[in-house]
């Protein structure tokens, strides 16, 4: 069969009653062994967060959505249920991302930071750091001109409000690493946005 996530199925399994308790792992499980409309909820139930995570970093991110999805369904195994499946599938979509910039640009063969330093209790809080910045395009904007692995901890933070933890699971650093990186890509927007709005510092 075709592993391909089946779209047209979501609408079949919006009229199927989903227990809310139902484990994402028994769905992608019932999906790897052929059942198309258990992978239609699983799509349903997370594609936005995915296409989020894609939307400020590629033109048409289709592909990688697809993509994304489907390493789920080929490596069903890794997939353990002790963590939560939307941090499991931002992880495989963040080395999508990685994988296709690399495949476009030398200069992205390699995306790595070295920082340390102490989340959330001691920084300013999210409307704190992008307050001065009402024009949602300035945002995106600055959000473009920092390193790419720093924009993509900004938004897992404020978009999709990640816990340190499954920050952690996402970026794969140890969680003191993770608050460091916080903590810098804060900076660094706060940086970006003083370029593009002098005096707002």
């Amino acid at each position: 069969m075709s592993a391909r996530v089946d779209e047209s199925a979501i609408v079949r399994a919006r009229v199927r009653p989903v227990d809310d308790a139902s484990e994402d792992f028994e769905l992608l499980k019932a999906w790897s062994q052929g059942d198309r409309e258990a992978g239609a909820i699983l799509f349903e139930r997370h594609v936005d967060v995915v296409r989020r995570f894609f939307a400020n970093k590629v033109s048409d991110p289709t592909d990688l959505v697809q993509s994304s999805f489907l390493s789920c369904f080929e490596r069903p195994e890794q997939f353990q249920g002790r963590s939560s499946f939307r941090s499991y599938l931002l992880s495989i979509a963040r080395f999508k991302l990685y994988h296709h910039y690399r495949g476009r640009s030398p200069q992205h063969a390699r995306i790595h930071l070295n920082t340390s330093a102490p989340i959330r209790s001691h920084d300013p809080s999210p409307s704190a750091v992008i307050g001065f910045a009402d024009d949602e395009r300035i945002l995106l904007q600055a959000l473009r001109m920092i390193p790419l692995e720093l924009q993509v901890v900004l938004e897992l933070v404020y978009w999709e409000e990640l816990s340190g933890q499954e920050l952690s699971e996402v970026l794969e650093i140890p969680l003191n690493t993770v608050y460091g990186r916080v903590h810098r890509a804060k900076q660094k927007l706060r940086d970006a946005l003083s370029l593009l709005l002098p005096g707002t510092t």
